[in-house]
């Protein structure tokens, strides 16, 4: 994930969880909603977020806590607001799409995540984006639209058009901005007028769009949100026509299952554990951890408030630094290189390795 230039730093903890009432529950398509969230005024500056970023919800089922994280899809300024696309058995997205109503609490978790756009930015953005990775490209659409003289252009691979989550509202933002504002579909399953826009959104089509449609030379940011495959194409090639990686933007959909594990061997563990010492809020608490366990899964038997969310490496809500010793970190989606080479690590992900280690989450 790459940290927009001027974005804040990230906050030292993301803990802090509160009993939100649900506002409003919009239908956009069959499989979709938007879940709109009431903040009391002594939490408003709590949640205030900034577009891109994300909300991590708790519940409870079968005596087991869940937590899922589903990007914002409000303009900064407005009341928080996610999309949510029901996934097959999905433990959460099914509960929100099929039976949270307006007046159901619901514990929410404050706004995090550092991707994250500059509403007042100005310049010229292509955001690209497939399926349910809208939400986040829908808040930085229109709030660098509304924040000042910025241009986007929105690039939106779907199944159908019936499945095109928002479509009222990127059209009202059409009408509303103009030539400011460049939209464009891409249905996978569907038929379009031109083949240029029937197809997924892979290397090639991507190649041939840039190429007719979207000269990336001429935008200032890129900002990515949606499935592996997709962010890694995209990638890929816009290296090859030169956009430097510092303006480059992701954001891995994540919804009720992981990516795909990195190629790596598993190391051999002979049973043996390490000293596991986690600070959080300037406590310290250690637990002996087998080397097969994860820090995070390991030291929730010690500390049941360390912070986390999607446990499969995406979200960077369980970024901590280590301190002393070393850890075996498998997969990284969340956390920029400058960040791992200043030994910071995703708990969830990282495995004890040697006599003690020690975690920090404050830092």
């Amino acid at each position: 994930m790459t940290l927009a230039p001027d974005a804040p730093p990230r906050p030292a903890r993301l803990a802090a969880f509160h009993t939100l009432t649900v506002a409003a529950v919009e239908r956009l398509c069959d499989d979709a909603v938007a879940v709109t969230f009431d903040v009391p005024a002594d939490l408003a500056d709590d949640y205030a977020f900034a577009p891109g970023q994300s909300l991590t919800l708790r519940r409870t089922v079968d005596g087991r806590e869940e937590r899922r994280s589903y990007s914002i899809c409000a303009p900064a300024g407005a009341r928080p607001r996610i999309g949510v696309r029901e996934i097959p058995d999905g433990l959460f997205s099914r509960w929100l799409v099929r039976e949270v109503r307006p007046g159901d609490e619901v514990d929410v978790q404050v706004p995090s995540g550092s991707f994250r756009a500059d509403p007042g930015a100005g310049g010229r953005h292509l955001c690209i984006a497939a399926g349910s990775g809208i939400t986040p490209m829908l808040s930085i659409t229109s709030s660098l639209l509304a924040g000042g003289d910025a241009e986007v252009a929105l690039l939106y691979g779907n199944r159908t058009s019936a499945s095109v989550m928002f479509a009222e509202e990127l059209g009202d933002l059409k009408n509303r901005y103009g030539s400011r504002l460049q939209l464009v579909h891409v249905l996978s399953r569907e038929p379009r007028d031109a083949e240029l826009f029937s197809g997924r959104l892979d290397a090639d089509r991507l190649r041939r769009l840039f190429a007719a449609l979207l000269p990336v030379e001429r935008f200032d940011d890129v900002w990515l949100c949606g499935p592996f495959a997709m962010i890694n194409d995209a990638r890929e090639v816009l290296a090859e026509l030169g956009v430097a990686p510092d303006r480059v933007h992701f954001e891995l959909f994540y919804v009720d299952e992981p990516p795909p594990e990195l190629r790596r061997e598993a190391a051999a563990y002979d049973g043996a554990t390490t000293d596991v010492t986690v600070v959080l809020e300037g406590l310290s608490a250690t637990v002996a951890l087998p080397r097969d366990r994860t820090v995070l899964d390991g030291a929730q038997a010690v500390r049941s408030d360390l912070p986390f969310a999607c446990k499969g490496g995406v979200c960077g809500t369980c970024r901590a630094k280590v301190t002393d010793g070393e850890v075996d970190m498998r997969r990284n989606y969340a956390l920029e290189p400058s960040e791992v080479e200043a030994g910071f690590v995703l708990t969830c992900q990282s495995y004890p390795v040697g006599d003690a280690v020690t975690v920090d989450f404050d830092a």
